[in-house]
């Protein structure tokens, strides 16, 4: 499916829908499960790009990984620090968690191993981690640019190891995250001291929430230092993910946008999930919001006008475009902040979201760590679509859709971008189209 034409919704939609579990748990329960000693069951998994290329990953180095997708579930034999295979060659394709997670593994394990990426992931940063693991004692010989896919893991040497590290996270808090969930590959235990200005960790409290739940304490000594405590190790169990926030989003967004509501099944406000906060965004745009036993209900505004606000989202930039989109339909101007660090991820996310709004005629100022929406006059409609650009990337397809569930004449671009995340993301569309006719 080379485009996608949405098709905006006839009345005021009453969503209700269930998404997928959540990639950043799936990923990192997939990891904890490698990790731990014995069989661990793991229910609620999100089948996606991403997830399949991190499981594939773990059977190249030799784990029994057994794969329910009608169940969503997935049961792995762990074998604690001790990978199977110490020589493998691994492909992350463009999946971030699995490029970083899996790199601090292999490479605090000590084995020898070529990591090879996609050519978008070669772009995207890795230097602070690598950098981190090379203080503790990692080998890396890169085959093209320095600190980028591709390299060779050479093994680790533990008499050049040292017990603090120092990391910067302005970036990505995975590199934080990767280090965090690996350290029991340090039976002497070491301590990381963040050095950046980014002050974003709600998807790190998700990895030390879990590292708990499979075994493994740690200790936060302040702010920015993280102690990995000597002796550790993770013990198998049965894990159940939580369902993805962030592709709920979308749907409150849709509810959001065209005056109607949406509730997600099994989403709640106790979410370990950091962009669970995006309700409350929604919420100051003038929604309303409740948590109920079947999941969270969003409704829109009373009088239907949203309103523009000024965000720092820096801690759930995941967001970034899904409020961008809401922003469009909002009366006066949206200025969201702290999240220059999305220029680094599948795609400038910054450059993408202020060309692609510009061409549909909304005001778009785009900034160093931000952008200002204003709305405007839009330039297409069913006579005169406009195709929107996607940039290989799942969130602006799925962000932009957001804005062809109520304005004619949107045209996604690459809609299978969205297999990263949620696979079946506009076929859920099309359902909900369907049923208000």
């Amino acid at each position: 499916m080379r485009q996608f034409t949405m098709k905006p919704f006839s009345e005021k939609p009453h969503i209700e829908v269930t998404v997928p579990g959540s990639k950043s748990i799936t990923n990192r329960a997939l990891l904890l499960a490698a990790l731990s000693e014995g069989k661990s069951v793991l229910k609620g998994v999100l089948f996606s790009d991403d997830s399949r290329v991190f499981m594939k990953a773990l059977q190249i180095l030799g784990y029994d990984v057994v794969i329910d997708e009608e169940k969503a579930e997935v049961t792995m034999m762990g074998n604690g620090i001790h990978i199977p295979k110490r020589k493998a060659e691994v492909y992350v394709g463009s999946a971030g968690t699995a490029a970083r997670f899996l790199t601090a593994m292999l490479a605090l394990s000590g084995g020898r191993y070529e990591m090879t990426s996609s050519e978008q992931m070669k772009g995207r940063p890795m230097r602070p981690l690598l950098m981190a693991l090379e203080s503790l004692g990692a080998q890396f010989t890169y085959q093209e640019k320095p600190y980028s896919f591709p390299f060779i893991i050479e093994g680790r040497t533990r008499n050049k190891s040292e017990n603090k590290v120092f990391l910067n996270i302005d970036e990505s808090s995975q590199f934080l995250s990767a280090l965090l969930l690996s350290g029991v590959f340090c039976p002497e235990g070491f301590t990381v001291e963040l050095t950046g200005k980014r002050d974003a960790k709600a998807y790190v409290k998700i990895s030390m929430k879990m590292m708990e739940a499979f075994g493994c304490h740690m200790k936060q000594c302040s702010e920015n230092v993280y102690e990995i405590l000597p002796g550790q190790s993770y013990q198998a169990r049965e894990y159940q993910i939580e369902p993805d926030v962030s592709a709920a989003c979308y749907f409150y967004a849709m509810a959001a946008v065209n005056g109607g509501s949406a509730r997600v099944n099994n989403v709640h406000f106790d979410s370990t999930q950091g962009d669970i906060q995006f309700l409350k965004v929604l919420e100051q745009m003038g929604c309303h919001v409740r948590d109920e036993e079947a999941g969270i209900v969003l409704t829109a505004p009373d009088d239907g006008t949203l309103r523009g606000i000024t965000v720092n989202m820096s801690d759930f930039s995941d967001q970034t475009m899904t409020l961008a989109a809401v922003a469009a339909f909002a009366e006066g101007e949206t200025v969201i902040h702290g999240v220059g660090h999305i220029r680094g991820q599948e795609s400038d996310r910054l450059r993408a979201i202020g060309t692609e709004l510009n061409r549909l005629g909304i005001h778009c100022e785009e900034r160093e760590d931000g952008v200002l929406i204003q709305p405007g006059e839009w330039n297409c409609s069913e006579s005169n679509p406009v195709e929107i650009e996607t940039y290989e990337d799942h969130r602006m397809a799925m962000a932009f859709a957001v804005i062809g569930t109520r304005q004619p004449g949107i045209v996604i671009k690459n809609p299978l971008c969205c297999r990263k995340t949620f696979e079946n993301y506009f076929e859920v569309l099309t359902k909900l189209n369907l049923e208000l006719k």
